[in-house]
């Protein structure tokens, strides 16, 4: 296997992922050492995950933390309660030697930016709930803040269909890079090995100007072929297509509701399966 087969076998992304076997991962951590195109594919794999896993994170309100301090104050009593059992456990061999080989894996893996980003969500829920207490006589800041916490649920559910997806072992991803006019693009397809279904993430794409509409293309024994029209409703948990085959993937913008044929000049990004 050369290094390009290497680099597209998936080997990458199940390392990032936490899913490849300790054999696999010490193959993968003793080539990255020696081979740079390796090395530098790992890194790209690694930036791209962590910026489709924070993308949905939700940032509480600013003032959301003077609310809550004034809140415990009022409500603080005098007596503080201590724990009777000591909180400290001490690990075992087993423990220690888990925790030691998620520590390596640490640095590489999405999930940290997972739980960050439904963190953040929970506080805001929390902050959202606490004024609205506060404040319920307002109907009309209720009204608002009701409205806001139902976008940040949905919000939420998104974020989550897409990490169902990063986990999925039958679900193989293809990272699409910007081409020459438009580098900072970026998209990721997955591809369910299984069902053939293809699904599509593209918030790194820029807004779609009006009339026009992004168009996926699976790339077939050298011919493109049409594999859906994306819209923002459809990020990551609706499938665009079924692909049985494809050797690549790209995204043109087109005229709204489609072409027969990719407007090339219009192409932003484009990767190998």
């Amino acid at each position: 296997m050369n290094t390009k087969e290497y680099i597209s076998s998936g080997i990458i992304e199940s390392y990032i992922l936490g899913h490849a076997s300790s054999e696999e991962a010490g193959i993968l951590e003793c080539v990255m050492k020696n081979n740079a195109e390796v090395k530098a594919a790992f890194e790209e794999a690694q930036n791209t995950l962590e910026h489709l896993a924070t993308a949905q994170a939700v940032t509480p309100p600013s003032d959301l933390k003077s609310k809550i301090w004034n809140k415990i104050q009022q409500e603080q009593t005098v007596e503080e309660i201590k724990p009777a059992l000591s909180t400290t456990i001490p690990e075992s061999k087993d423990q220690r030697e888990i925790t030691e080989r998620e520590t390596i894996k640490g640095n590489t893996s999405w999930k940290p930016y997972a739980i960050a980003a439904s963190l953040l969500f929970l506080i805001s829920v929390a902050g959202n709930l606490f004024m609205m207490n506060s404040q319920s006589s307002d109907k009309k800041q209720m009204a608002l803040l009701t409205e806001e916490t139902k976008i940040q649920n949905q919000q939420m559910k998104r974020m989550n269909q897409k990490l169902d997806m990063f986990s999925n072992p039958d679900m193989q991803m293809v990272m699409l890079k910007g081409v020459e006019k438009h580098t900072d693009a970026k998209a990721m397809v997955f591809w369910d090995k299984k069902t053939k279904e293809v699904y599509l993430n593209a918030e790194k794409l820029p807004k779609a100007p009006e009339g026009m509409q992004y168009q996926l293309w699976a790339i077939e024994d050298g011919k493109p072929v049409s594999a859906g029209m994306y819209t923002e409703d459809k990020d990551s948990n609706i499938a665009l297509a079924n692909i049985s085959n494809a050797q690549a993937f790209a995204i043109t913008l087109e005229k709204e509701g489609g072409s027969k044929v990719p407007t090339m000049e219009n192409m932003f990004v484009m990767g190998g399966v």
